[in-house]
């Protein structure tokens, strides 16, 4: 409970928790400067922090003003600007979660759906370059892809997750973004970061009353975002699973979030079914392949020493706000 209202403190008090542990390793573009327009830069978790990161690589990031189910209004703001590539980071994902969505479906689709593709053909007739920040929910482990197999599912195949709405939004934007020739479609699974962010996956499961056990590729955003921006500024094409390789269960983070900075901490595991029970739509629970990632990027850590060190830089933050 100490560690909740600390975390709550800092979130009212408006208090900046991250810190520059980004991992600009293995970063391959060596062209000149680019301008980049990013839409979800203001307001976005990856978008904001995607223009950290450009600005500290020396190039500029420009938060797009325009929405995105506003066609004349991208427009405008595109031959304002002029753009060297543009990056979606944007659309909705509901709060406190995605079950928002199932009661929320036009505003979804005009946002995840409508607006992306706004975005993606207007980029397409401007021969611009387009980053999506995509999701990976897309999956649920079957029997070509059994639990504890080590078997992830691969860019090539077909979804089979369409239970929340949410997902079932993002299946089939992804089919119709990919039919663009000028596309990076990177999906994201379960993001966390090294900070108490309240959108960090770790930090969403602290709060749940009961959790599952399952094992799930996961995205650090720390190890990852830096190469979503070298990928965009190589004009990279093509829908990756951005994980981190490998997987990890809710009781695992769960247990080195105990050992390293919570040691009251507790919780209690309940079944999928439990939980399907208490939610409008069941959530995807699987293992993305990271293979086609890896051979552009080989330096990604594992996700297991990956989510030790966030547990380890979050337990200094405490220490330092304790202080």
């Amino acid at each position: 409970m100490k560690i909740r209202l600390l975390v709550l403190n800092f979130l009212i008090c408006g208090t900046v928790l991250a810190t520059d542990n980004y991992n600009y390793q293995g970063l391959k573009y060596t062209g000149s400067k680019q301008k980049i327009l990013i839409w979800g830069g203001e307001t976005g978790w990856f978008g904001q922090e995607m223009v950290k990161i450009l600005t500290k690589l020396g190039h500029t990031a420009i938060s797009a003003k325009s929405r995105l189910e506003n066609r004349q209004d991208i427009i405008a703001e595109i031959e304002a600007i002029k753009p060297d590539r543009i990056v979606n980071a944007a659309g909705v994902t509901g709060r406190p979660h995605i079950d928002w969505c199932e009661d929320h479906r036009p505003e979804t689709i005009r946002a995840n759906i409508i607006g992306a593709l706004n975005l993606v053909d207007i980029a397409y007739t401007y021969k611009l370059h387009m980053t999506n920040m995509g999701t990976g929910c897309l999956y649920d482990f079957d029997e070509k892809h059994p639990k504890g197999s080590g078997i992830g599912f691969k860019e090539t195949d077909d979804a089979n997750h369409y239970t929340s709405f949410y997902c079932a939004s993002k299946v089939y934007l992804e089919k119709l973004l990919l039919e663009y020739p000028n596309v990076l479609n990177l999906r994201v699974r379960m993001p966390l970061s090294y900070d108490f962010h309240f959108r960090n996956f770790i930090i969403k499961i602290t709060s749940y009353a009961k959790v599952i056990n399952e094992p799930n590729s996961l995205s650090v955003l720390e190890d990852l975002l830096p190469v979503a921006v070298d990928m965009t500024l190589r004009n990279l094409k093509g829908s990756y699973n951005f994980v981190n390789p490998g997987v990890m269960t809710h009781n695992e983070i769960l247990d080195l979030y105990q050992k390293y900075v919570d040691s009251s901490f507790k919780y209690v595991n309940f079944t999928i079914a439990e939980q399907d029970r208490i939610l409008k739509a069941a959530r995807s629970n699987c293992e993305l392949d990271t293979t086609k990632l890896l051979q552009e990027y080989p330096h990604i850590p594992h996700i297991k020493a990956s989510v030790e060190k966030a547990l380890l830089a979050m337990r200094k933050i405490k220490s330092q706000q304790i202080k």
